[in-house]
This record gives C-alpha cells, sequence and structure tokens, in this order.
C-alpha cells in the first residue's frame, strides 16, 4: 500500500518508528516531514498527508502530532480527506469500518509504540463496510462541495 506519513516536531520520535514498521511489512512510505524535532508547524505537514491521499498519490495517510487532535484538525480541511484522531485499535478499526477514514491521526506524547503499531496495523488492514454507512460517507463528501 502506498502511505503519506507526516509529524510536527511532538510526533518526530513515533512517526520515525512507524515509519519503520511500515517499511518493514513492505509498504510503499512517503514521508513528508518533519525530519528531526526542531519546531515546525503542524498544518504543514497535516496538508501535505492530506493533499498525497486526496490526489491518490497515497492510499492512506498516517499523521502524528502531540495530541493527534491539530493534525487531524488541520488535515480534515483537505476536500477527500476523513482523518480520525484514535487512540486504540477499536478506534481505528471503526473509523474504517464506519466512516472510510483514509488519514489516521495520533498523539505521540500520548501513546506507547505498540499500541501506535496497533492501531496503525488495524487502520491499514480493516476495509470500509459500505452499505448504510456509504449514505452518510456521501453527505461528508457533500460537506466538502456545498459549504460555499
Amino acid at each position: 500500500m502506498r502511505i503519506s506519513i507526516g509529524s510536527d516536531h511532538a510526533g518526530f520520535g513515533l512517526k520515525e518508528k512507524l515509519e519503520k514498521h511500515l517499511r518493514e511489512l513492505g509498504h510503499e512510505v512517503s514521508d513528508v516531514g518533519t525530519h528531526n524535532d526542531d519546531s515546525v508547524d503542524y498544518p504543514d505537514l497535516a496538508a501535505a498527508v492530506g493533499i498525497a491521499v486526496a490526489s491518490g498519490e497515497a492510499e492512506r495517510g498516517v499523521l502524528v502530532c502531540g495530541s493527534g487532535i491539530g493534525v487531524a484538525i488541520a488535515a480534515n480541511k483537505i476536500d477527500g480527506v476523513r482523518a480520525a484522531n484514535v487512540s486504540d485499535a477499536e478506534m481505528a478499526r471503526m473509523s474504517r469500518l464506519h466512516n472510510d477514514a483514509n488519514v489516521v491521526t495520533m498523539g505521540g506524547r500520548q501513546l506507547p509504540e505498540e499500541i501506535a503499531r496497533d492501531i496503525v496495523d488495524t487502520f491499514l488492514e480493516t476495509s470500509f463496510e459500505g452499505g448504510r454507512h456509504q449514505r452518510r460517507v456521501d453527505k461528508i463528501t457533500a460537506l466538502e462541495r456545498d459549504r460555499g
């Protein structure tokens, strides 16, 4: 799978570990940064991942900041992105099953590496259930189109 990954300075350490894990699993990973723990603005990295996913350059996105909240808010401003900030694998599973989330966000200051790996693995392995949920995802997409 083609995955775009990014973080701010607070998520840098966890992002690096997740990137290595994803590559070991055989995924094609594009790291948009940051590439060290110097202070950066998380909206820039969230936009880069969001644009990669929305354009089809990447099939899924992974974002990490201190809490996961800021990158989720920023990524969700990109049309076509459905970013979910999750704290465990069950939330990741549900974000895919019911919401067809295409970007997962996490808190680098909140989660140990093992849980973050479980989140990413579950997020990538879970398919959208469709059915009654498709109508709801379509309504989310319409909000992007109709917000004028």
